[in-house]
Order: C-alpha cells, then structure tokens, then sequence
C-alpha cells in the first residue's frame, strides 16, 4: 500500500500475468518499535494543505511535543501523503517557527525558552487586548450568551477541583472571544503564538491561588465584553495575561532553584 496522495497508475491489461512481481520493499519500523498502520490514501485535491493544517494542530494542541523528534516515515503514514509531501510541510512549519530543521539530523518541535515565553505572552497581551476590545463591538447576542456559557463551565471546574479542565475551557474562552472579534490578522497571528506555548498551558493555574484569581479575571473580561464597552474589555485582557507572565516568571525562577535530582521534571 502506498502512502501516497497521488493515485497509481492502473495495470496494463496486456501485461502478462506470469510476468515475476518485484518483491515489495520492506516497511521501515518507526522509531517508536511500531510500524506505521496501514491507512487509505489521503481523498484530497490539495494533499500537501491538508497534511500542513493536520501537523501544525498537533503541535498547536500538544500531540507532539517541543523536542519531540518528527521521523519522515511516521508522518507519512499519519499524514496518509507521501515522505515527499511530508517534507514540503516540515520546511513550512520550520519557517512558521513551530519546527526545527537540522541537516543530517532530521527535525523536531521547536522548544521555547523561558525568555521566550515572556515575550509571547507580552505579545498575545497587546493582540488579545485588540480582539478584546473588537469583541466588545462585534460579538452577536448569541456569541456573548455563548462566552457567559463558556464561563459557567469553567466556574464548576473550579468547584470540582478540575484544573486541568478548567485550563482547557480557558483556552475556548479565548478562542470564543478571538472568534467574536472578527479580526482575522489578529486571530492568525494569536494561533501561531499560542502554539509555541504549549509546554508551558498547565503551570500557571497550577500555582496556588491563581485558578480563583484567573476566573476573576476573566470574569471582568466577559462582563466587559457583555456591556459593550471596549475600553474596559481591553483593560481586563491586558490586566490578565499581564498577570499570567508575572506568574510565569516567578514559577520559572522557582523551578531554576529547585535543587536538582535525577528523578525530577524539569518542568511542569
């Protein structure tokens, strides 16, 4: 079975039947120990769009991790495209920042450092205060009634003691939010930033005292939003990823004076 997008061509109807078969070539095992599982080829016009879209969401989502090693034949058969294809859309994602190239050495999630991170989220802070605000004007009744249904489940992960879900609908807060602003340059380059983000998505909330703190904030948000008043919409967005980096930072340094031992994460 091929893995290719592309179809192959049919048999010749004159081609002998007796004619010998070349032996197929011998399926590489993945580094993981597991062959890759045979899929159908890929029903798309646009193969090598689709393959991109599919990579770039399980970076953006954490199914591959920074460092993570990106092997040819793997994607390949994931991708259900060819290694061909596979590498047209490494050498995108490595010039959207998301993966790294190296010659001889393949390619891998890029890993953002501490540094990094603080400069993204300033970043995000400026673009989300702007959708913010743009939501503020924008956003229909039934979107603002959506963002407040959105902050309810999120209150009763907060009552559950369920961090990690509360976590999760932080981030469909924040994609309700871009979604309602209508501002299509701020919300492609929101999603590219976000995504180099993802190894850092679950510590903030996990120190002590945010998680009430943070549902504060986003209250003021929505609220803000619901009133229709763009100025304070864009403060209260400011205000909260402000404080996510602020929190950041501090569990960054305590992190570095851990002391160290074999056996402990070095990060969250």
């Amino acid at each position: 079975m091929t893995v290719s997008g592309e179809q192959q061509p049919a048999a010749d109807p004159r081609q002998s039947t007796s004619a010998p078969r070349t032996p197929a070539a011998p399926q590489r095992t993945p580094a993981s120990g597991r062959p890759p599982a045979p899929s159908p080829r890929r029903p798309s016009a646009h193969p090598a769009e689709d393959a991109y879209e599919e990579l770039r969401q399980a970076i953006y989502q954490g199914e591959l991790m920074p460092n993570e090693r990106l092997i040819e034949v793997e994607l390949a058969a994931r991708l259900q495209v060819s290694r061909a294809v596979v590498r047209t859309v490494l050498v995108r994602l490595g010039q959207d920042g998301l993966v790294v190239l190296t010659p001889n050495r393949g390619a891998h999630v890029r890993l953002v450092t501490e540094a990094e991170a603080a400069e993204i989220l300033q970043v995000r802070a400026v673009l989300e205060a702007l959708t913010a605000r743009q939501a503020a004007l924008n956003a229909t009744a039934r979107e603002i009634a959506s963002i407040r249904r959105l902050l309810d489940r999120m209150a009763r992960k907060l009552e559950q003691d369920d961090l990690l879900g509360y976590s999760d609908g932080n981030a469909k807060l924040h994609a309700a939010i871009i979604a309602a602003a209508r501002h299509e340059t701020a919300a492609r380059l929101i999603t590219g930033l976000r995504a180099q983000l993802v190894r850092f998505q679950y510590r903030t909330i996990l120190v002590p005292g945010r998680p009430s703190q943070s549902f504060e904030e986003h209250t003021a948000i929505v609220e803000a939003i619901a009133a229709r008043d763009p100025d304070a919409a864009e403060v209260a967005m400011r205000q909260h990823l402000g404080h996510v980096e602020s929190t950041l930072a501090r569990t960054a340094t305590a992190i570095r004076r851990r002391p160290a031992h074999p056996d402990s994460p070095r990060t969250i």
